[in-house]
């Protein structure tokens, strides 16, 4: 039995083909980089309604009417922007839940500077957070609202809604780590050896260069070799290109991390797993999931490297609420916000849920009037 070949005739045909498309290839590549790029991130409009030190509150009205009462506030986590989630027209969980009618409130944190080094956990979730809610539950004349946080801001909404559950109707989590004791991405082996008073101590705030080159070197032949390549083989293309830009802006606007606050994180969630243990205290406050009683929707990736499915999955486990829902989405940690396929998922389903369970307190509200009559 012989192995199959390719035949040298069309190895040499290819070549031929690729080298007299060169001078038109050059030529389209030179338009592109030389001409008019549209490569804003963000451009969803909003008003700051709210600020505090470095934290401000971004508001995206409802182009429309709105389909919800309540409001979704969005937690983003500390590293990196929260521009990933308005990163290109098209392509933004913004407005496309915008366009589903549910109004929205963004934390954007902004970068923190040598005096926010001592600026703990409980500052992040007694201070502004809780600042934060108090002044939309005011705003719109409510008891509560939808909470969802993303990555680590999933996890800081998590602890929220375990020491005020009273103010949150609804709790979304994406890509959010809750255990932190698995061996199934690079980023929690690395961590757990890590000497996070050693760094806090040297630097002070954790510099967000260094937090980017660490996330670049969990997977170097992707994110630092194969995605040059890639844009060298679709320069002449402009969308690709424009695109491609978009999210270099965000890959590397990266804020520090207050000191104390990385400290704790990586010490008592990465080292010693205290969240899901019920062990975790937070201004003196032991955070016990077991005061999760409001639905929950958790929705993570299938192939996130940073925040793997052993570190989100058994959330909807640990809490108490009766009305949970996992949802494992193939993707990665950012294609589920960007990709075009996830976005037709991630957002009618959040859009969709939250409908259905404003529908139920709808409901319960008109049982409990008829009762009354």
């Amino acid at each position: 039995m012989t192995t199959a070949k390719i035949p040298v005739e069309l190895i040499l045909a290819r070549l031929a083909e690729e080298v007299g498309q060169a001078p038109e290839r050059i030529k389209k590549t030179q338009e592109v980089l030389l001409g008019p790029l549209d490569t804003a991130i963000a451009t969803t409009p909003f008003e700051v309604v709210y600020q505090e030190d470095r934290v401000k509150v971004k508001h995206y009205p409802v182009p429309e009417k709105a389909r919800l009462k309540t409001p979704l506030l969005m937690v983003y986590a500390l590293i990196n922007r929260d521009t990933m989630l308005d990163l290109q027209p098209g392509r933004s969980v913004i407005q496309n839940l915008l366009n589903q009618g549910i109004e929205i409130y963004m934390i954007d944190w902004g970068y923190p500077t040598r005096k926010d080094r001592y600026l703990t956990i409980d500052d992040h979730i007694n201070g502004y957070l809780n600042n934060i809610v108090d002044f939309i539950l005011q705003r719109h004349n409510l008891s509560q609202l939808n909470l969802m946080g993303i990555c680590m801001g999933g996890t800081f909404s998590v602890i929220y809604a375990t020491l005020y559950p009273k103010k949150i109707k609804n709790l979304i989590t994406t890509v959010t780590p809750i255990n932190f004791d698995t061996d199934k991405g690079l980023l929690h082996i690395w961590l757990k050896q890590i000497d996070a008073d050693r760094l806090v101590d040297t630097f002070g705030n954790m510099p967000g260069e260094l937090l980017n080159i660490g996330f670049l070197l969990l997977n170097p032949a992707r994110l630092l070799i194969d995605k040059y390549v890639g844009f060298l083989d679709n320069s002449n293309n402009k969308e690709f290109v424009e695109n491609f830009i978009r999210m270099e802006k965000w890959i590397f606007d990266s804020p520090d991390v207050s000191g104390e606050t990385f400290r704790q994180f990586i010490k008592d969630c990465y080292q010693q797993n205290l969240l899901i243990r019920n062990k975790m205290l937070v201004g003196g406050q032991r955070i016990d999931l077991n005061k999760i009683t409001m639905p929950v929707l958790n929705i993570y990736g299938r192939y996130d490297h940073l925040v793997p499915p052993a570190a989100c999955e058994h959330l909807t486990n640990k809490v108490k609420s009766r009305d949970t829902e996992d949802i494992c989405l193939e993707t990665g940690h950012i294609g589920i916000y960007v990709s075009a396929k996830c976005q037709k998922e991630l957002v009618p389903k959040i859009a969709q849920w939250l409908a259905d369970r404003d529908k139920i307190v709808k409901r319960r509200a008109k049982q409990s009037t008829s009762e009354v009559k």
